[in-house]
């Protein structure tokens, strides 16, 4: 039973891999490298998909869509791209370290840090990040969903006060796209970075980040990008100049099939759906002696996973126990995110993280449930 969708969702639509294998068995060339048909077919694959991004997260201009390797690569070309020494940049402590170690990677080429503590809960307060604005804030940076303990953190608050002080504001919905809507626009988000292989339901290997026209962006790779060849110089055009090398054409096509697939059940139909399983769960968890379920206490306050520990028992051994014993794939430990379980008062040993996923069921939650009764029983009798 595979419960850990927050890290790679499986299994995919069957539209996904099917999309994959056209992608690879009819088309096989790269797009943007010929004038031949196969190179315009898989042209017309890379536009399609960059137009579905762009309709999904209600972005006007699918131009601004630049796809990368996953979240990671998005941020990265988002935070170098965008800072240099002397800017100021506001972060939380509930975050990824795909976030995190680009930032501190630039507070040593000087630019400015700021941590705001969010709450035990893992909410960060608006007023917190008001505080720390200097004059020289030039970006507030947050990821949208905690891949820890599911908070859902306030962004439109957080993007008003962004137009106020003249920062950029950059969204990791690395846990929310594909399970909370995002209207990029209307949420005033300038900059959102995404994978493919989360919630979009898409494969491995896949990504985007999206820039508002306003942004300025300096490539962090320099290569071929099929235009402009003769230039020594990386060209700045967007997409273009900041997707050099060969695109990743399976796995776009197999992450427009995902996006697809979510267009047709609809965004709120796949939130109820892991909302009732997350529910289900935390109701059979809270029964447990000595079970701490960890994030907000409003289930509406969070989406995607449930974080718990158990008295007594190491979260990574649970883990072993439910994968060996009843082949349930659960994560354990920090999940990436050190000072997010800092602020959750669940250092060193981190948490046991589940995460549904759009075809798990109720049946298989409470096998879940039972399963992590009997675990922690023989833990602690053995201890």
């Amino acid at each position: 039973m595979y419960l850990d969708n927050a890290a790679t969702s499986f299994p995919k639509p069957e539209k996904v891999y099917e999309a994959v294998l056209h992608a690879m068995r009819e088309v096989g060339a790269s797009p943007g490298r010929g004038g031949y048909r196969r190179s315009l077919e898989a042209g017309r694959i890379l536009f399609q998909a960059r137009e579905a991004v762009a309709d999904f997260f209600s972005i006007s201009d699918s131009s601004r869509i630049i796809f990368t390797q996953n979240a990671t690569g998005a941020l990265n070309l988002a935070l170098h791209g965008t800072l240099a020494a002397g800017d100021h940049v506001i972060t939380t402590s509930m975050e990824h370290n795909s976030l995190l170690r680009p930032l501190y990677a630039l507070r040593n080429k000087g630019v400015e840090l700021s941590i705001v503590p969010a709450g035990s809960d893992g909410v960060v307060s608006v007023e917190d990040i008001r505080h720390a604005l200097r004059t020289n804030t030039r970006m507030i940076a947050v990821g949208h969903v905690s891949n820890v303990c599911g908070a859902i953190q306030p962004i439109r608050q957080l993007a008003e006060l962004c137009r106020t002080a003249g920062a950029l504001f950059l969204v990791d919905a690395a846990q929310s796209a594909g399970y909370l809507p995002i209207d990029v626009e209307n949420f005033s988000i300038d900059l959102l970075a995404a994978p493919g292989h989360k919630g979009l339901l898409g494969p491995g290997g896949t990504g985007f980040l999206y820039v508002a026209s306003d942004v300025p962006l300096t490539p962090i790779i320099q290569g071929g990008t099929g235009t402009l060849a003769s230039a020594e110089e990386q060209p700045l055009i967007i997409p273009d100049g900041f997707e050099a090398g060969t695109h990743n054409l399976p796995g776009i096509a197999g992450l427009q099939a995902g996006i697809e697939f979510i267009r047709e059940r609809g965004v709120a139909a796949i939130f109820e759906h892991e909302h009732a399983l997350l529910n289900q769960a935390e109701q059979a968890l809270r029964d447990i002696p000595g079970v701490t379920i960890h994030g907000p206490s409003d289930p509406f306050a969070r989406c995607s996973v449930l974080s718990f520990t158990a008295s007594g028992v190491d979260s990574a051994l649970l883990a072993t126990e439910l994968d060996h014993g009843f082949d349930i794939a659960v994560r354990a430990g920090l999940h990436c995110a050190p000072l997010a379980h800092r602020t959750l008062g669940t250092l060193p040993g981190g948490t046991v993280r589940l995460s549904p996923g759009w075809f798990t069921t109720s049946e298989e939650i409470a096998f879940f449930s039972d399963a992590v009764v009997q675990c922690i029983k023989r833990i602690r009798k053995a201890a």
